[in-house]
């Protein structure tokens, strides 16, 4: 690894590889701020997973976003490396994996990685990445991981997550909601590990509208998910407004934003609405709090920039 300086050149294409889900995806998103600031007039790529542009939809620091599926056939392998074969100057890898490693070697001749701490067999892109900074898993926010690969080649990091935007339009409330006061609830994970008592989401439910609090559901279309928060609807308020599979991340950011409340679990939700200001009440189970914690609204540290 290199000691911290000054790329040789100012890099004319930039390429960032974040196969991430939604919420990893956007904690991402300060990285991308950061080279922006850096080199304000360079092409800026991101190669993600097949659904995670929605999260950068609107974001004013990705020039393109490249997206390819979890699971590729042949043809799609070939097709992905063909398009990302010496296109770019300088290559950001933001996870530890093979493949985004491989991608980056075929992408680029300058690389920035993070590496698995001491693993035998990650001497090759040790080797081979002109800056490596290694993963810590325990004490270093991902963040604050990421934006260590800003660092490595004096690129000032800044903090502040951006979350998805869209022009702005009437919203999908306005027609239904008839209160200013409204909290949204989004009671969904990804892992069943993560989720919480349903009697609980009815007891919250409830207790925010007896204190004149109308309440929001959120989710995705995806039927198990619809199910589920339909079974927890039925025991709550009639005026209960669902959102489920209606509105686009960027909506429901804007949405979320002119609450006064958000509730939500580990997930990539809860994280889009801590990046909107709003006041978050998250519920963490076996996650480490320190490495996926909620990031707070426009917080500034150890040097960091949130502009």
């Amino acid at each position: 690894m290199e000691s911290p300086s000054q790329l040789r050149e100012v890099p004319k294409t930039i390429l960032v590889i974040a196969l991430r889900y939604l919420g990893d995806l956007l904690l991402t998103t300060p990285l991308f701020h950061s080279i922006r600031k850096a080199y304000p007039d360079c092409q800026l790529d991101v190669l993600v997973f097949q659904g995670g542009a929605e999260i950068l939809e609107g974001n004013p620091d990705v020039d393109t976003i490249i997206q390819t599926p979890e699971r590729k056939s042949v043809s799609e392998e070939i097709k992905l490396l063909l398009r990302l074969f010496r296109k770019y100057d300088v290559v950001f890898v933001t996870q530890t994996g093979d493949r985004p490693f491989f991608y980056a070697l075929l992408a680029a001749p300058i690389r920035l990685a993070v590496v698995a701490p001491n693993k035998k067999w990650a001497w090759w892109k040790r080797r081979f990445a002109q800056y490596w900074t290694e993963f810590d898993d325990l004490d270093t926010h991902t963040i604050l991981q990421n934006l260590v690969l800003a660092k490595l080649v004096g690129i000032a990091p800044r903090t502040k997550l951006v979350p998805p935007s869209r022009p702005a339009g009437p919203s999908i409330l306005e027609s239904t909601l008839d209160e200013s006061r409204y909290a949204v609830l989004h009671m969904y994970p990804q892992r069943v590990y993560k989720r919480w008592t349903i009697d609980g989401w009815v007891a919250i439910g409830n207790f925010l509208r007896e204190n004149k609090i109308r309440i929001v559901l959120s989710g995705s279309a995806a039927k198990e998910e619809t199910e589920y928060i339909r079974r927890i609807q039925v025991q709550l308020p009639a005026d209960t407004i669902t959102l489920a599979g209606k509105v686009s991340l960027a909506e429901l950011a804007e949405i979320t934003k002119q609450a006064c409340l958000f509730i939500g679990l580990d997930t990539g939700v809860t994280h889009l609405a801590s990046a909107t200001g709003v006041s978050v009440v998250a519920l963490f189970g076996p996650t480490n709090p320190v490495k996926w914690g909620l990031w707070p609204f426009n917080f500034i540290g150890g040097g960091e920039h949130n502009t």
